[in-house]
C-alpha cells in the first residue's frame, strides 16, 4: 500500500520530540498534507473528542506518537495515570483509525516493552518471556497492549498497521527540565550550569533559568538561592555528581534519524512485509495487492491462523544497535560543551539497568539503517540546547 504526496497523514503527537521530527521528515519528503492537533486542540483521551476528530478530517494515515510520559520517578508516583492515559489514547485512536477506514497507522511505542533481565541484545521475540522493570511496568503494559492491538486489528480484519519500538531517543526539542528529563539532556544541562558557575557568567544562568525554571527558582532569584537548588541535583562551580557508578550501557538514538525510520515503514513498510507475504498466499489469506489483508477475510479471526502457526511480535526494533556505558556519555558530553571541571559518580545512588541493548536485525532487513553516530548527535544536541537560550 503506498501513500501518495496527497495523502492525508494525521500525526498525533507533532509537539513532541519524535512527532515533530516525524512532521517535518514527511514536509521535505513532499508530504505536506498533514493534520496536527495540540494537546488543548485535541485531548485524545476524551473518546468523543477523538471521534469528532477523525469524522471531520478523515486522515488517509495515522502515525500515533502522542503518549504520557515522564522519568522514574513520574512512573513510581502516577502508575495508575500512566497505565490509563496511555491505553486511552491508544484505545481511541487505533478503534477510530479503523471505524474511519484508515489505510496505513504507525504506532510508536518504547523499548520499556521488554523484561527487565532479557537477554542482550534485545530481540523483538523476547517480549512477554520474563518479568518487566517494576519501575515503569504499566508504561510498559500500556505500550504491550498498543502493539497487540496493531497485530490484532490487522489478523482480524486485514489492516496494516505496524508498530515500531525506539530505543533510547535524544535531539532538537528534547526536555531539559531536570526534575523530569532524561538522562543526556539532564547530564548535558548539569555539565553546562557546572560550567557557567564557573565562568562567573550569571547573566547566561539566568538566561537558562528563565528559560526552564528549576523548582520555580528561575534566573531572578539570588545566587544564593540559585546555587542552592543546582546543589540538589549535583550541580556545582564546576563540578557535578552523577547518579549511580557510570558503567550502565545505554543505546541512543537521533529523534530525526527515529523519524526516518518511522517515515521509511509507513511509506515502504507493510503487514504482509513482516510476517511474509508468501506465508499469507500459501494459505489464501487474502493478501492484498496494497499489503493489507482482505478486510473481509474472517479465516484470521480469534488471532491465529492454524496453517500459519501462531502470529506474535510483529513489531519493529529501530535504533542503532550500539551501546556506549554512561560514564563514556558523559565523556562526550564534557568534550561537547568545552567543561574543564570534574565529573563524580555517586555509586550510593541506584544505576538502573545495566543494559539495554536492542536487536535491529529486523530494521536493517526492511532497508533503514541510522546515520547519526552518538559522536556527532551529543555535538549537534548541545548546538540545538545553546540555540534555544537565545
Amino acid at each position: 500500500m503506498s501513500l501518495s504526496k496527497e495523502s492525508k497523514i494525521y500525526v498525533a503527537g507533532h509537539h513532541g520530540l519524535v512527532g515533530s521530527a516525524i512532521w517535518n521528515n514527511l514536509l521535505q519528503r513532499g508530504y505536506t498534507n498533514l493534520v496536527g492537533r495540540s494537546h488543548k486542540e485535541l485531548d485524545l483521551t476524551d473518546q468523543l473528542a477523538v471521534r469528532k476528530f477523525f469524522d471531520e478530517e478523515r486522515p488517509d494515515a495515522v502515525v500515533l506518537a502522542a503518549a504520557f510520559v515522564g522519568g522514574i520517578m513520574a512512573n513510581s508516583l502516577y502508575r495508575a495515570d500512566f497505565i490509563m492515559m496511555n491505553m486511552k489514547i491508544q484505545c481511541n485512536v487505533i478503534s477510530e483509525a479503523y471505524a474511519h477506514g484508515v489505510k496505513k497507522l504507525l504506532f510508536l511505542g518504547s523499548t520499556c516493552i521488554y523484561p527487565k533481565n532479557a537477554p542482550q541484545p534485545m530481540k523483538e521475540d523476547c517480549l512477554l518471556t520474563s518479568p518487566l522493570e517494576y519501575t515503569n511496568e504499566e508504561y510498559a503494559i500500556a505500550k504491550i497492549a498498543g502493539l497487540k492491538m496493531c497485530e490484532s486489528y490487522n489478523l482480524q480484519y486485514g489492516t496494516n498497521y505496524i508498530a515500531v519500538m525506539p530505543t533510547n531517543l535524544y535531539g532538537p526539542n528534547d526536555n531539559f527540565h531536570l526534575e523530569n528529563s532524561h538522562v543526556m539532556p539532564a547530564m548535558m544541562r548539569k555539565i553546562y550550569l557546572a560550567k557557567l558557575i564557573h565562568d562567573d557568567a550569571w547573566d547566561k544562568i539566568a538566561i537558562d533559568l528563565d528559560k526552564r525554571p528549576i523548582e520555580g527558582v528561575n534566573g531572578s532569584a539570588s545566587h544564593e538561592d540559585i546555587l542552592s537548588v543546582l546543589a540538589k541535583y549535583g550541580i556545582y562551580n564546576n563540578k557535578v555528581v552523577l547518579w549511580g557508578t557510570g558503567t550502565p550501557l545505554r543505546e541512543f538514538l537521533w529523534s530525526e534519524d527515529m523519524a526516518d525510520a518511522s517515515v521509511h515503514i509507513l511509506l515502504n513498510v507493510n503487514f504482509s512485509d513482516i510476517i511474509g507475504i508468501e506465508k499469507y498466499s500459501s494459505v489464501h489469506y487474502g493478501a492484498s495487492t496494497d499489503g493489507a489483508v482482505d478486510r473481509n477475510h474472517s479465516a484470521g479471526r480469534g488471532g491465529a491462523i492454524p496453517k500459519l502457526g501462531e502470529i506474535r511480535n510483529c513489531h519493529i526494533n529501530v535504533g542503532t544497535g550500539k551501546e556506549l556505558t554512561i560514564r563514556e556519555l558523559s565523556e562526550l558530553v564534557v568534550r561537547a560543551v568545552g567543561f574543564e571541571g570534574s565529573v563524580e559518580f555517586d555509586s550510593s545512588k541506584p544505576d538502573g539497568t545495566m543494559r539495554k541493548l536492542i536487536d535491529v536485525s529486523k530494521l536493517h532487513s526492511l532497508g533503514w539503517t541510522h546515520k547519526v553516530e552518538i559522536e556527532d548527535g551529543v555535538q549537534k544536541l548541545f548546538q540545538w540546547y545553546q540555540a534555544s537560550l537565545q
